[in-house]
């Protein structure tokens, strides 16, 4: 393969990105070095987690891993929506075991064949898996994604219009309220990991859907096969993550000096606003949002100055500074009350189990509220804010701490929004030369 139509070769941390050349557990054990902190590998600590579907990428980072460190946890997925998923899954489980790789089944009930079925079940997938992390203790979650799939994913970015935060692709590591998420293997190519399977005299499964052209993926990964564009996109991702480094640094700071986050969920953002890039993040952040809001808008708030409303989030003007607040309009519905239940995507529920009686709810405090039980804050901000209900009656405030009777006072939320303000992970390489990306940014 050649770079921008060179005869040379792309490298990462000195080895060429697209070689088809077994792994060296060497090289890979000093990626995940440069990818900590770890726990301890020893087996009074939490195991570091992986995430194996049978496949050739995620066997050979199986592989990879048993000789990194011993305490780990195979976590094997099936989704029950092939006929054979199930003999693979316990195939699987077989050739961890061989591999001396500690595995647990998770097995997936309820999905149903029809529309997005690729990303309902990815997103079952992901629940469950880091359910199963909670359980075992795991704080890091290794992905097999390779070299492979972060071209084709900064192909259709590019080609879907996103901007330069979405042309990063893959982040080395993402961060999510749980779990750390991991992907060492994005230096290397996938006929790399398989050749490493062989060498070593491993099977993998191959995924008759990974042929289906039907699929926009599978299309785009044959067409930068066909064209020798896959370390074109390869760099693109890495140059453009690089920069959105460079970009999470300066918003971090930016934040730190003129922002406040309130436990309530309420952000002070200072006498002026902040800049578009900064408020994007915050309003994210605050709307629980997946992706950032439409910079276009959010620039027209910026130069209008206004109170507007945007992306479930309201921005307020209180006091001779701006707040963001929720948006009641865009608040969840109600859920039924229980120890460590999530509301509204940020907060969590803790209380004692006898307090939730059957009939308690959460959901937002709404209006109605008297100005002292406020504590001065506006009706406004409170509407939105978490509370407990029973019986149709509004009977404990957390934030505001206030509750009907004493029996409630042992409920509070803490306020865990679903994506940070100050950038999601890590992502790029730089790049020390032309050809040569020394290594994950920090």
């Amino acid at each position: 393969m050649v770079a921008g139509g060179k005869n040379i070769p792309v490298l990462f941390a000195h080895r060429p990105v697209f070689s088809d050349q077994p792994v060296s557990p060497e090289w890979f054990a000093a990626v995940l070095q440069s990818l900590g902190p770890w726990v301890e590998d020893s087996p009074g600590q939490a195991p570091v987690a992986l995430a194996v579907s049978g496949g050739g990428d995620s066997l050979a980072l199986a592989w990879l891993a048993r000789r990194w460190r011993r305490n780990l946890l195979a976590l094997v997925v099936d989704h029950g929506l092939r006929p054979e998923s199930a003999a693979e899954a316990q195939l699987t489980l077989e050739r961890l075991a061989h591999m001396d790789v500690p595995a647990r089944l998770i097995t997936l009930t309820d999905l149903a064949k029809g529309p997005a079925i690729a990303a309902r079940a990815r997103t079952a997938r992901y629940a469950r898996m880091v359910e199963a992390c909670q359980q075992a203790g795991c704080v890091d979650l290794l992905l097999g994604h390779q070299a492979d799939d972060q071209a084709e994913t900064a192909w259709m970015r590019s080609n879907a219009g996103s901007g330069p935060d979405g042309l990063a692709a893959m982040g080395w590591i993402s961060h999510t309220p749980d779990v750390r998420l991991v992907r060492p293997l994005l230096g290397v190519s996938r006929a790399a990991l398989r050749n490493t399977l062989r060498k070593a005299g491993q099977a993998w499964v191959d995924d008759p859907s990974n042929l289906d052209m039907k699929a926009e993926r599978v299309r785009v990964r044959f067409a930068l096969h066909e064209g020798g564009l896959s370390e074109q996109f390869w760099c693109l991702a890495m140059d453009a993550g690089w920069q959105r480094m460079e970009r999470d640094k300066a918003n971090a700071t930016s934040l730190a000096r003129t922002c406040a986050f309130y436990p309530q969920g309420w952000v002070g953002l200072g006498a002026a606003l902040p800049e578009p890039a900064v408020l994007s993040a915050v309003i994210r952040t605050m709307g629980g949002l997946r992706y950032p809001p439409a910079p276009a808008a959010v620039e027209r708030v910026c130069k209008k100055g206004e109170a507007a409303t945007l992306a479930g989030t309201r921005l307020v003007r209180w006091r001779d500074e701006w707040f963001l607040i929720r948006e009641q309009a865009g608040v969840a519905a109600p859920v039924a009350a229980s120890p460590g239940v999530v509301w509204d995507g940020r907060f969590v529920l803790h209380a004692p189990s006898a307090l939730l009686r059957c009939g308690v709810y959460v959901g937002a405090a709404g209006y109605g509220l008297p100005r002292k039980t406020r504590g001065g804050w506006p009706a406004l901000f409170c509407a939105g804010l978490p509370a407990l209900w029973w019986q149709g009656q509004l009977v404990c405030v957390p934030h505001l701490g206030w509750s009907l009777s004493a029996d409630w006072d042992g409920a509070f939320f803490d306020f865990r929004p679903p994506v940070p303000a100050t950038g999601m992970g890590v992502y790029g390489c730089k790049k020390v030369h032309n050809k040569d990306y020394v290594g994950p940014v920090g």
